[in-house]
């Protein structure tokens, strides 16, 4: 049986962590060591907008040594992650190189929805509890440095995820500045993320019922339990959080990091975490709490071995991606039925057309998402809707898409009825690069020719049927209905598409009597 030794690295606002793994068919995933360092990059990056040379050297040698535990482990492949500090950091491109010039390891910079998707995979790594709560109204609050990120479920399926930037080490970094007593800590912390709360519950809770909360954050459990023996609960009613969280701020900082053991350095971030679950398990007015005890280290491993068919889970993530797409086009009031229609025609070309195009899998979830998203900014303006719906999908985070898909995506929209814009244009203000380009022309112009085929939105094709003979997409549809509209429209589009793929799309009806 082959058991492969795989390390996780990441690289925090306040804690540098890495997690040694052996990940095997039979056995799953099985932790065998952990390693943390307390280095408060986020301290600079969140009040001088970048990290000092010092944080930066004091990085390298905890990852040096790292390094040589990796090597001790005999560890057959690692993925290093960093997260909002150095996300946030100007400097960021001079230390990432400064790092791997120094200690040999990549360090990838996470997007933050990235970052809760592998913390959302570490949780659903825990297939059966997971699968099993989220089939009622659940919210998962992630607690980071810079942020708090919530998603909300209801029905096994991802409604929303939302972003809000009250992290601990940024609320403490902000109210440093405030003259304070432990006395009234707890008040500022709670004025602090007030506003944004409040906003969130008017846009997405309404009259949505939370049953479940699911939260993750560092010292949790050892703050929520009495002793060392009673680690293994993670379940505990709103009422129990509540009469722990009242025990706990009748303490002292110092008296609390002594009584669980905690680091000292960590005390102010350690309660201003505990005030923000409080407050959000008010506001969703949550019944029951899970604490799973996961942390981003454990997505990490987990989507490493998910990849390499290490493991296999039952829960869809892409289902969780086209859910929460669905939910964003119904937010925006796009016509469903042309959607369903979108989906189906553009899904059905990107088949036919696989060994012409050469995409795979996850090219054809963006192109669905596309369809999906498509004319969203009609909700704000009927005259501008391609440049609108490009601002919509570049301003609303899809957990699961880096920013690079989603930049992808709202591209495919934009041109799906804007006059299509090359290299240079496309590129000027961007990270994209030539394969980024030549995807999203691609998808393009598969997304023009199904829209084309619904041009009137009345769902006039039946069983589209698409076929490549001659250097022609011919594409076979049944209807009685006129489509005179459909075809003097469809030369712009197919014209495009020649372009991209030098195949010529052609509409051959077919009519019954």
């Amino acid at each position: 049986m082959q058991i492969i030794t795989f390390a996780a690295i990441d690289v925090g606002s306040y804690v540098t962590e890495m997690k040694i793994y052996e990940l095997s068919v039979r056995y799953g995933m099985k932790e065998i060591d952990c390693i943390q360092s307390s280095l408060e990059l986020g301290k600079d990056a969140f009040t001088q907008e970048k990290i000092g040379v010092k944080l930066v050297d004091e990085l390298c040698e905890v990852l040096a040594d790292f390094k040589k535990i990796m090597e001790g482990y005999k560890v057959e492949a690692y993925r290093a992650c960093a997260t909002s500090a150095i996300r946030e950091a100007k400097n960021k491109l001079i230390m990432l190189d400064y790092i791997e010039k120094h200690t040999g390891i990549h360090l990838e910079v996470l997007g933050n929805s990235e970052q809760r998707f592998l913390d959302y995979k570490s949780i659903a790594s825990s297939e059966r509890e997971f699968n099993q709560i989220i089939q009622d109204g659940t919210a998962i609050v992630d607690v980071g440095g810079g942020s708090v990120q919530i998603s909300l479920f209801e029905n096994g399926s991802l409604i929303t995820t939302q972003n809000i930037r009250s992290g601990n080490l940024r609320v403490r970094e902000k109210l440093s500045k405030v003259e304070q007593t432990e006395s009234h800590f707890e008040q500022l912390v709670e004025e602090l993320i007030n506003n944004e709360l409040e906003s969130f519950e008017k846009l997405y809770l309404k009259d949505r019922e939370i049953k479940n909360m699911i939260i993750i954050g560092d010292y949790l459990l050892e703050l929520m339990q009495n002793s060392q023996e009673e680690r293994t609960i993670t379940m505990i009613t709103r009422e129990e959080f509540h009469k722990k969280y009242g025990e706990i701020m009748e303490q002292s900082q110092d008296e609390v990091m002594e009584k669980y053991d905690l680091p000292s350095e960590s005390s102010s971030l350690v309660l201003s975490s505990l005030v923000i679950y409080k407050r959000f398990i008010e506001v969703c007015n949550a019944k029951m709490i899970w604490m799973p005890g996961f942390s981003l280290n454990d997505g990490i491993a987990y989507d490493y071995a998910e990849k390499k068919k290490i493991i296999k889970n039952g829960h869809s993530f892409e289902d969780d991606i086209i859910a929460e797409a669905r939910n964003l086009a119904k937010r925006y009031m796009c016509n469903k039925n042309h959607i369903k229609m979108m989906e189906s025609l553009s899904l059905g070309i990107f088949d036919k057309m696989k060994k012409n195009h050469g995409l795979g899998k996850r090219e054809r979830l963006l192109l669905r998402i596309a369809a999906i998203l498509h004319g969203c900014g009609k909700y704000i303006s009927l005259t501008e809707v391609s440049d609108c719906s490009y601002s919509i999908i570049m301003a609303t985070e899809i957990i699961g898409l880096s920013r690079l898909e989603r930049e992808i995506i709202a591209n495919v929209v934009r041109y799906n009825t804007k006059e299509f814009e090359y290299y240079d244009v496309i590129t000027a203000h961007s990270e994209m690069h030539k394969e980024e380009y030549l995807l999203i022309t691609k998808l393009t112009a598969i997304l023009r020719v199904a829209n084309a085929l619904d041009r009137s939105h009345q769902q006039k094709f039946e069983n589209a049927k698409f076929m490549l003979k001659d250097n022609q997409l011919i594409i076979s549809v049944e209807t009685q209905k006129d489509i005179t509209l459909e075809k003097a429209l469809f030369k712009e589009k197919a014209d495009f598409f020649e372009e991209v793929f030098s195949i010529r799309p052609v509409i051959r009806q077919k009519k019954h009597f």
